[in-house]
């Protein structure tokens, strides 16, 4: 018989990021699926790529992907024991301030700032609204690096999520999955077809890539997120 400590540890162990990445398919998110979720403030909106846990607030989350577009001047929301990373898509641009004097310039798409969710910032737009890419990981559970790919290439992939952005245009993506395949809604397309085309907006996920060959054709620009569990 299962005791109540013992369920309680299974299901812990159900629900843990290793067993999430082993049981979760890789797969496809396309621009089109995205929601637009309006800030409170109205100062933008966000579209959520990706997170983890699946459906998890934002008190909640151990990372999370994220789309925003930013359409006037205000400050940051602080979110305490986050780190995050903010990379201009589209606009002309914004300088991102902090109490103590830093200031981030993000002047021309695929610009990077990395900085803590509880630094006091604020947001100047250069030019009108812009877009932006957000990564962001509870800094107690896991870290995420965010490398800028342009044009065509070849990358390894070693990290417990993967997550692969099409920045600009688009592009064609070739990974080595071995015995997983790449899900694109209900569809899985057969390891020895794993390509796939990424349009603007569209991400590649991948679960547990360990030393994944990673193959990119085309004139577009990407962003790869790799997320590293504590």
């Amino acid at each position: 018989m299962t005791t109540q400590s013992q369920a309680a540890r299974l299901a812990a162990a159900h629900d843990s990021p290793a067993a999430h990445a082993a049981r979760a398919p890789s797969r496809i998110v396309r621009a089109s699926a995205l929601t637009a979720t309006p800030w409170k403030n109205g100062g933008g909106v966000t579209r959520e790529i990706a997170a983890y846990p699946v459906g998890a607030s934002l008190d909640t989350f151990v990372w999370r992907v994220s789309v925003a577009d930013v359409e006037r001047a205000g400050p940051f929301s602080k979110f305490p024991g986050i780190d995050r990373t903010l990379v201009l898509l589209a606009g002309a641009g914004m300088h991102l301030s902090e109490a103590h004097g830093v200031t981030h310039a993000l002047m021309e798409p695929l610009s990077v700032a990395r900085f803590d969710g509880e630094a006091a910032l604020d947001a100047q737009l250069v030019d009108g609204a812009t877009r932006d890419f957000n990564v962001m990981v509870r800094r107690e559970r896991a870290s995420a690096t965010v490398q800028v790919w342009q044009g065509a290439g070849t990358h390894t992939l070693d990290a417990d999520v993967a997550l692969v952005f099409c920045a600009r245009a688009s592009l064609d993506v070739r990974v080595d999955v071995k015995s997983k395949g790449i899900g694109q809604g209900h569809a899985t397309v057969p390891p020895a077809k794993a390509a796939a085309t990424l349009a603007e907006m569209d991400t590649l996920v991948l679960d547990a890539p360990r030393s994944l060959v990673c193959e990119v054709t085309g004139d577009g620009a990407a962003l790869a997120v790799l997320v590293h569990y504590a």
